[in-house]
């Protein structure tokens, strides 16, 4: 490893434009005192501190000129083997809050695809930052870093910057930073305080650890001394008399009387809601003598007020549709508005149109459609707009041809959404429908974004695609336009979301959101989803933007959720078997995270393996009935009854490439309850009584199965029923400590205590994956008899195994500390339902102790 002492600094012009965000400056007046304004954000002087390796005339300190022309002007490592490492050092501590990575004038085989970022005052101890990627264009790349704390109470000053890169474009190709730009504040007049908390913060962790460590090993005396002097508090003291009850004295009945009361304040809410939703599909069963036949490339929207769902067109497998129905979800029936509505005022036959119900007028809009290239002939190619009122029944064509007045021309695969409160529509993407010319380019055209403001009846162009001719003009705000995306919008941010889609060969699996009023663009996936945290050390961890997505929104939780399924290839009929499958995912606008709720992989598909219950799209996923593997569907979400409507699509059979569906699903989602999390606690803490009975009393232990233990399992469940049934072994299991090892010192490191007052702990923080669905069936791998906490604690077995000496200190049996050992297991996995502000330190002290 080599070292370099470099203090040149980063540049002060930036040749891509300053990223400082100003708050208050004050414009400097000629003839005054010029001093600099205070900025929250400015630009960092810098010099290499260290680095893995470098490659002959590739230096490190080439990343602090930016000279995108120049391509030795590049840090390259020697090796791609790993660690390589670029580590930073700062003119002094700074709050960092981006980093700006330049680029050659071309896409290069050396940039980092991967890499990770890390920060702290010290160079032998950071904690990541962020972990993100780079595109392999020429464009360069801002980040933000995480520059808070972990439960994000204070600042993260940093004076070490430490960037390594995973992965390079060219898998077998040495790494490359062309340049870096650090953004952020080392004023020492904002700085100093923010050191000063952050160290006040870090001492209030170590006397936690502390008292924390002398709890788990027994010294009370110096656990009360500590907490007396200095005034800081292990925990809550709602969380202490837990401990108190079931630790100290266990009172199991008293503790399980004050978690009911924990849970009715809600103090497991926060704990509920970060669990993921259960999914249920049910297909619906319409009483309805007719109904809507098969279709793909169809349109649904939702009319939540009074409880409606409106269906227009698509295409049969056969010809395109241009029929009406609406769906009563009381009644659970649907009726034919208009079977044919060109013939009343309306539009002709179509798919993959879109449209979009505006609650405060009750109207349907519609704008586009697909058409075969046989019939793309000038006179016919016309981008008609279209409004169905549905108080009065009646259609009425608002524009002939929306490109004449300011709209997009004719499109498909485009996405629409409204802002009821400011009567607006927007349209963005899709591909634009040009003649037919033998003359004309093969390169397909993208549409930009559009706004068409429903009491003026006026279009106007907001973006236009990066390849328009006027994307080139510095007064002309563009973006990449896409098909196969998707787009919500968030009536109370007031911001659009556009996730995914497809441009040429290319995969776009950015999440951008556009700011209606500021005009603001902004990419989630960079901003937020990576910032440095332990989820985003995973795979990244979210739909593929190569599937055919559907995405709702729901405004009141700040959730997005995407329906996948097939994947589409350049041949719209031609599936990849492989690929069949079904997932559902959640974004959490409130936490920047993805969760997946259900993934689902079917077999390849045919006529048969998609008739299950004679009912065409129905297939058995994990012995569940549910929608089978499709693309051209339509998803949309009731929100009033938190319910999504699924229907119809193309099942992407090769052989039967006319086939579509008819079918109806409705998905449910829902949060563990209170209830739920109440009953899985009682089943763990009287688990554990049982246990202790099985030993003293295996009668009185055997009535308490049958009766308590019963009581709290659910026993339609096979899983909690097995589980139950096994409990039973204890009765006959020997509880001689020679015969059974479960109890050795080996096998669960024993804790004694100084005083009867004061119970023991083992390790309280260790993080054990409780069952995500609580109260179902995994109960057990929680099971009581589990070591993983003990073997985790950071207690060494020599430290916590009592020698004839410690023994002979302490006052306790040795079945007494394995008593004291079992409950103090089960009080670690109660409180990590609890709020992370009420609990002690998920670490340990001994972690930071190697020997």
């Amino acid at each position: 490893m080599s070292a370099s002492t470099t203090t040149t600094s980063s540049p002060t012009d930036s040749s891509n434009g300053s990223l400082a965000i100003s708050y208050g400056a004050v414009p400097v007046v000629p003839g005054t005192n010029s001093q600099k304004p205070f900025t929250l954000s400015e630009r960092l002087s810098f010099g290499i501190y260290r680095y893995s390796s470098y490659s002959p005339n590739y230096l490190p300190e080439n990343v602090l000129v930016d000279c995108p022309n120049d391509q030795t002007s590049r840090w390259s490592a020697y090796t791609n083997s790993p660690p390589q490492f670029l580590t930073l050092k700062l003119r002094r501590p700074a709050i960092v809050q981006k980093i700006k990575f330049g680029k050659f004038e071309k896409s290069h085989v050396c940039n980092i695809k991967k890499f990770r970022v890390y920060g702290g005052l010290e160079d032998e101890h950071m904690v990541l930052l962020l972990e993100a990627g780079l595109k392999n264009d020429n464009v360069p790349e801002v980040f933000k870093l995480r520059c808070m704390t972990e439960d994000g109470a204070e600042n993260l000053p940093i004076l070490y910057l430490k960037i390594v890169p995973l992965l390079s474009w060219g898998p077998s190709f040495n790494f490359s930073i062309w340049y870096i730009e650090l953004h952020g504040q080392d004023d020492p007049m904002y700085t100093c305080a923010r050191m000063k908390n952050y160290n006040t913060l870090r001492e209030t962790e170590i006397i936690k650890l502390c008292l924390k460590h002398f709890r788990q090993q027994g010294y009370m005396e110096a656990f009360g001394a500590l907490q007396e002097q200095t005034n800081v508090r292990l925990e809550h003291p709602l969380i202490s008399e837990l401990h108190k009850y079931l630790v100290v004295q266990g009172d199991f009945e008293r503790a399980e009387r004050f978690i009911a009361e924990c849970i009715d304040e809600g103090l497991m809410d926060e704990y509920l809601n970060k669990q993921d939703y259960k999914h249920t599909w049910h297909m619906k069963y319409t009483e309805s003598e007719i109904k809507p036949g098969n279709r793909g490339g169809h349109q649904l929207v939702v009319d939540a007020k009074k409880r409606l769902i409106y269906l227009y067109g698509g295409w049969d497998g056969y010809q395109d549709l241009s029929d009406l129905w609406v769906y009563n979800i009381e009644l659970d029936e649907w009726n034919l508005l208009c079977e044919r509505s060109e013939s009343s005022n309306g539009p002709t036959p179509r798919s993959c149109h879109k449209i979009i119900f505006d609650p405060i007028s009750e109207n349907i809009f519609m704008l586009g459609r697909y058409l075969d290239n046989s019939i793309r002939t000038s006179d016919y190619i016309k981008s008609d707009f279209y409004l169905y009122d549905t108080r009065a029944r009646t259609w009425m064509q608002i524009c002939d041809d929306t490109s004449q007045v300011g709209g997009p021309q004719l499109v498909y695969d485009h996405q629409m959404c409204i802002d009821a409160d400011k009567r607006t529509i927007y349209v963005f993407g899709g591909k634009i429908l040009t003649p037919r010319s033998p003359t004309s380019s093969t390169e397909p055209e993208y549409s930009g974004l559009f706004s068409y403001h429903i009491a003026t009846n006026t279009w106007t162009q907001i973006l236009v695609d990066c390849h328009h001719a006027s994307a080139s003009q510095a007064d002309v705000m563009s973006i990449k336009s896409r098909i196969t995306h998707c787009m919500v919008f968030h009536n109370k941010q007031r911001k659009l979301y556009i996730y995914g889609g497809q441009r040429g060969k290319e995969d776009l699996d950015e999440l951008l959101t556009y700011d209606v009023d500021s005009q603001a663009i902004s990419l989630m996936n960079k901003e937020n989803s990576h910032l440095g945290n332990t989820a985003s050390t995973e795979a990244k961890f979210e739909p593929s933007s190569g599937y055919t997505l559907r995405a709702t929104i729901d405004c009141d939780r700040d959730e997005i959720y995407v329906f996948s399924s097939l994947n589409k290839v350049k041949d719209r009929r031609d599936v990849h078997h492989g690929d069949a499958s079904n997932s559902f995912w959640v974004y959490s606008l409130r936490t920047h995270k993805w969760s997946r709720i259900y993934y689902c992989r079917h077999n390849a598909q045919d006529v048969n393996s998609i008739n299950k219950a004679n009912f065409l799209g129905a297939s058995k996923g994990d012995g569940v009935l549910e929608p089978c593997p499709r693309y051209a569907h339509q998803l949309v979400y009731d929100e009033l009854a938190k319910t999504h409507y699924l229907f119809g699509g193309n099942p992407g059979i090769f052989q039967y490439q006319q086939l579509r569906l008819d079918d109806f699903w409705l998905l449910q989602l829902e949060k563990p309850k209170r209830e739920e999390v109440l009953k899985h606690c009682r089943f763990l803490v009287r688990k554990l009584r049982y246990e202790e009975m099985a030993r003293s009393d295996p009668l009185k232990a055997m009535e308490y199965l049958r009766h308590n233990i019963s009581d709290v399992i659910d026993h339609t469940d096979s899983e909690q029923v097995n589980n139950f049934h096994k409990l039973a072994s204890l009765l006959f299991k020997s509880h001689d400590k020679g015969q059974d090892s479960s109890l050795s010192p080996s096998a669960t490191p024993e804790l004694c205590a100084e005083s009867e007052r004061f119970g023991t702990g083992t390790s309280e923080t260790t993080k054990v994956e409780m069952t995500e669905n609580v109260g179902l069936g995994a109960a057990e791998n929680i099971s009581l008899e589990s070591n993983e906490s003990l073997a985790t604690s950071g207690i060494s077995e020599t430290a916590s195994s009592p020698s004839g000496s410690s023994c002979t200190k302490r006052a306790r049996t040795e079945a007494t500390c394995e008593l004291q050992n079992r409950r103090a297991y089960l009080f670690n996995k109660l409180v990590q339902l609890m709020p992370t502000s009420m609990v002690q330190p998920e670490r340990n002290l001994s972690d930071f102790v190697v020997i």
